[in-house]
């Protein structure tokens, strides 16, 4: 990838982690620490790698995307923003009565949404069944469906996992969001999911690390993903939790919790500060 089209993908990022951060202060409410560290991924993901049209959101042979972990919702909504799917200035009703951007994903509501979701465990199963469908009507679309490492506590993924591998579904990419923090602490502490690698490997899945903050690894492991070898592919990031900015990498509490003024200030002049760098 050229150092031109990073510098573009970055960039991007950083507005689209400001975006996310004003509709959580103005809702006084939201996920920042799952949101920021997919925001990478999303980015390369919308603005480089698949096949959607903002001008025809239900268009038929268009890549279809699921965020299983739904509560990380701003960001895709962001993201969605930013690429055209509805104005910009909507962000401002996040999670409000008279808005339609709600708190988890929303298919029935908003462009460009292909599941709603907010009930962990659940997407990569409605992912495999897309997959399939596409297989079944000879057609040439992916699914990419995004999963926590939390959320991989969830059994419904591995049975999700063991019919996508038994179908051959070479179209399906899930991409594991690792930052190792859930809900009320430490993934490993709590309920080791790991070694994700070995139990998808076992279930005849093609696997993938990559770091999910690194604009190239993330192509190259989509790029990789994307070829089609008789195998469902996961991508596991490498990410950290609230990454972008400094108060709120790898703290547990902004998982769903709310910043003080203080750290508002904090976030906002970093994130304008990375903008002004990339824009320069």
């Amino acid at each position: 990838m050229e150092a031109e089209k990073i510098r573009e993908l970055k960039l991007q990022a950083a507005k689209t982690r400001k975006v996310t951060l004003e509709a959580i202060r103005t809702a006084n409410s939201g996920h920042i620490g799952g949101s920021f560290s997919i925001v990478e991924l999303l980015t390369i993901l919308y603005f480089d790698k698949m096949n959607v049209n903002e001008r025809n959101p239900h268009m038929e042979n268009r890549d279809r995307f699921i965020l299983s972990k739904g509560h990380c919702c701003p960001a895709v909504y962001a993201t969605l923003a930013y690429r055209g799917f509805f104005p910009l200035e909507d962000m401002r009703g996040f999670r409000k009565l008279k808005g339609y951007l709600s708190g988890h994903m929303e298919m029935n509501h908003i462009p460009g949404v292909d599941m709603s979701t907010g009930s962990l465990g659940q997407g990569l199963s409605v992912g495999a069944g897309m997959a399939l469908a596409a297989k079944c009507d000879q057609k040439d679309y992916r699914v990419f469906v995004v999963v926590g490492d939390g959320e991989t506590q969830e059994g419904q993924n591995w049975e999700a996992a063991m019919a996508a591998g038994n179908y051959a579904l070479d179209n399906l990419i899930c991409i594991v969001d690792n930052n190792k923090l859930q809900l009320d602490g430490n993934c490993e502490e709590i309920m080791s999911p790991y070694p994700l690698d070995q139990k998808f490997k076992a279930f005849n899945w093609n696997v993938i690390l990559c770091d999910g903050h690194s604009m190239q690894s993330l192509s190259d492991a989509i790029d990789q993903a994307s070829e089609r070898n008789g195998h469902p592919t996961a991508i596991i990031m490498d990410t950290v939790k609230g990454k972008g900015v400094s108060v709120f990498e790898n703290q547990i509490r902004f998982h769903g919790g709310r910043p003080t003024e203080e750290e508002y200030k904090i976030a906002f002049q970093e994130l304008d500060r990375a903008i002004t760098d990339l824009e320069g």
